[in-house]
């Protein structure tokens, strides 16, 4: 008999949704975690980043705030007091995460464990271990380039530990991590830059919202360097000096590259198990998250589907009802909403103007251009977009795209729309909910 029924490696988001789900079907689950508890998104990613999305729009609140009557006499902000806050909130929620696991009885390893067979791991205090189930949760890591003087930049890893904020910041990427952090590092005051080896950025969002974001970036003054490359960084006194091709060289107090993420499987063990890996590294999988070998499974950022918490959960989740919970069941990705936390933020559902065009041909677009009522008394010249992609067959919203405040928070409720097929009609026979932006989306003709 094996020690466990399952054992996962990895408590992130994916695996410790599994890990809970499976042992409340019934299951003796273990999870072994080298780092912290709750992975990427709790630890390093999405939940402390977002924190700093809150804090960094306090910039322009306060300034808008005089022009509804409030008398802000001053305006100064302390980066230590931010990211220490944003540093206990993660503890506090590590601790949640523990909690979770140990009320459901799942025993917990604080420690590395590495595949040595099909039903066995060995963890790093050298104990062995054996399971019915293995699956792997390990998430994605930050891609650093090979470069001299690499050493002297940091990954978003790093971003929520700086002992200070930097005056100049150059960013490397295209991608949303590098977008969020050139918003949120301009709104606390520090000359961004970003740096990008194409001129195009967040390609996977809808062209004409992401020209939206681009002319708001600019207006603020982000500096963006298209078609540019970083050659090597040295330190120079008390700043790096930044060697580029395809521009001129930089001169920065930080260096942050945010060039994409790759799985995280080196040094598993998944030779030794037979387990197959792509170029990247992923794990490949079958739609029920099972890998080339029966007994071990993946979900999450190391399996390189979507790289989105949301889509590890809910991979976690089905991989405990399927197995554990006797109700099988499979992910859809045909239909995953996502957001970019800029400034303004963009997110978008289903498919993007130039993708419907491809697929289906015939395709009717809906767009409202506006000014959110706040910007207009603020006298902020800001504005929104709001767009709807339409079967121009079938009348059917197949796409849901805008930039502009709380739009992630608008598109939550939209994407089920999306999903649930609904029609131009639809939004069309609905009162619009005033005054509000998100009435625009049914005011569209």
């Amino acid at each position: 008999m094996a020690d466990f029924d399952l054992f996962v490696i990895g408590a992130g988001s994916g695996g410790v949704r599994a890990a809970r789900v499976s042992a409340a079907y019934g299951a003796r689950v273990a999870i072994a975690e080298e780092h912290k508890v709750g992975g990427t998104c709790v630890i390093r990613g999405c939940v402390p980043k977002k924190l700093l999305v809150y804090g960094a729009h306090f910039a322009e609140d306060l300034d808008d705030a005089a022009m509804f009557g409030w008398d802000v006499p001053t305006k100064q902000f302390d980066w230590q007091v931010l990211r220490d806050n944003v540093l206990a909130e993660v503890g506090r929620l590590e601790e949640a995460y523990t909690d979770t696991l140990t009320n459901h009885d799942v025993t917990i390893f604080h420690e590395r464990a590495e595949l040595t067979g099909p039903n066995s791991l060995r963890l790093a205090s050298g104990k062995d271990v054996t399971a019915d189930k293995i699956l792997i949760a390990t998430g994605a890591t930050p891609v650093m380039p090979a470069m001299v003087g690499i050493e002297h930049a940091i990954s978003s890893n790093e971003v929520f530990h700086l002992e200070k904020l930097p005056k100049r910041i150059v960013i490397a990427g295209g991608g949303y991590i590098a977008n969020e952090f050139a918003g949120i590092f301009h709104q606390f005051g520090s000359h961004v830059t970003l740096v990008n080896r194409t001129d195009v950025i967040l390609r996977q969002y809808d062209q004409q919202i992401v020209d939206r974001l681009m002319q708001i970036s600019l207006r603020k003054g982000i500096d963006f360097k298209f078609h540019a490359t970083i050659e090597k960084i040295e330190r120079r006194d008390r700043a790096l000096h930044v060697t580029m091709t395809g521009c001129d060289d930089l001169e920065a107090d930080q260096l942050l590259f945010a060039t994409g993420r790759r799985p995280n499987t080196n040094g598993m063990g998944l030779d030794s198990a037979g387990v197959e890996t792509g170029e990247k590294g992923q794990i490949k999988v079958d739609s029920d998250n099972r890998t080339s070998v029966p007994s071990i499974f993946a979900v999450g950022d190391v399996t390189d589907r979507i790289q989105l918490t949301p889509v590890a959960i809910r991979e976690g989740q089905a991989f405990a009802d399927t197995f554990f919970g006797k109700t099988p069941t499979k992910v859809d990705y045909s239909c995953v909403p996502s957001a970019v936390f800029s400034h303004p933020p963009l997110a978008g559902v289903g498919m993007t103007e130039g993708q419907a065009r491809e697929k289906l041909g015939q395709v009717k677009t809906y767009t409202s251009d506006f000014r959110a009522m706040k910007n207009v008394l603020a006298g902020r010249n800001e504005r929104s977009l709001y767009k709807l992609v339409v079967d121009g067959s079938t009348d059917r919203i197949v796409g849901i795209h805008m930039i502009g405040p709380d739009a992630p928070e608008i598109l939550q409720a939209a994407a089920i729309a999306v999903r649930g097929k609904l029609k131009k009609a639809d939004f069309d026979a609905t009162i619009a909910l005033h005054p509000t932006m998100a009435e625009e989306l049914v005011l569209m003709r």
